[in-house]
């Protein structure tokens, strides 16, 4: 996810707690869904497209926390 911001992304994990808990939070929908396609977990589909978009908003979230530090 947004390789062109490696280094800054590496960066606010560390310096920014609100960016951390975001990331963090964008990577476990990430493996939920996975499991839940693959069928390792249980789920109907509704509860991935929740999930999906959950995961679409914390995207967006990071993508703008990114571009206004980039810009500051």
């Amino acid at each position: 996810m947004f390789p062109e911001y490696r280094d800054q992304i590496s960066h606010l994990k560390v310096h920014d707690e609100h960016f951390a808990r975001i990331f963090h939070r964008h990577n476990e929908l990430d493996q939920q869904i996975k499991n839940m396609e693959a069928g390792i977990v249980p789920a109907h589909g509704m509860a991935i497209e929740h999930l999906k978009k959950e995961k679409l908003q914390l995207k967006d979230s990071l993508y703008l926390i990114l571009r206004k530090t980039t810009n500051a």
